[in-house]
């Protein structure tokens, strides 16, 4: 059942955009009931721009070494976000510090691809976090959805999915099934925000009944 209010995203980038693909996909078959109003990449050259732009949707380019520290950076961004209508931020493998404006506490998210607040923080990101976990003999992975605050990967969880890891897995074949669960994961989450059901309560977030 589609939620009734219609979101406006930003959407913040790094990489090839698999996880903005994911997002513009559940908007198009109706499962996630946004708008993206702008894309903002750090790197002028990957196929996350392409994407936006296939799907004809604004896009900034903001660089992280124009920049002498991530408060900078960080303002560069929100001012571009700015010159739209944005309800809620949502970082796709955006590789980078952004450290967000108290007004936007509780209105951006992140995904994690792994159980936070395990194989998470800085330098933790994409393959590498899949390698972390299969070194460590552990069991099982998964992706976090959380909310931004100014550290990396240490705002409060909203949701998470567990993915078994089998002996032989690779890095690649963990973050297959790891990206699966993440495909679910972040659209529901926007879709919770979207019904005013999360609700921050110190480092919990509740999720309240409808």
């Amino acid at each position: 059942m589609p939620v009734s209010n219609v979101l406006n995203l930003a959407i913040l980038i790094s990489g090839s955009g698999t996880t903005l693909q994911n997002l513009i996909d559940k908007i198009n078959d109706k499962t996630l009931n946004a708008n993206i109003q702008i894309v903002i990449s750090s790197a002028p050259d990957t196929y996350g721009v392409k994407r936006a732009e296939q799907n004809n949707i604004p896009v900034s380019i903001v660089q992280r070494k124009g920049f002498n520290n991530s408060e900078i950076f960080s303002n560069t961004i929100i001012n571009e976000i700015e010159k739209y209508s944005v309800d809620l931020i949502i970082l796709a493998g955006f590789l980078h510090l952004f450290k967000i404006p108290d007004k936007y506490t509780g209105k951006a998210m992140n995904i994690h691809p792994g159980l936070i607040p395990s194989f998470c923080g800085k330098g933790y990101y994409g393959h590498h976090v899949h390698e972390a976990v299969i070194e460590s003999g552990a069991k099982v992975s998964g992706c976090t959805v959380h909310f931004v605050d100014n550290e990396y990967d240490c705002g409060p969880i909203i949701i998470q999915r567990v993915v078994q890891v089998h002996e032989d897995d690779s890095p690649e074949t963990l973050a297959q099934r790891v990206f699966k669960e993440e495909c679910i994961a972040y659209p529901e989450a926007i879709n919770l925000f979207a019904e005013g059901r999360l609700k921050i309560e110190e480092r919990k977030v509740r999720i309240l009944n409808q």
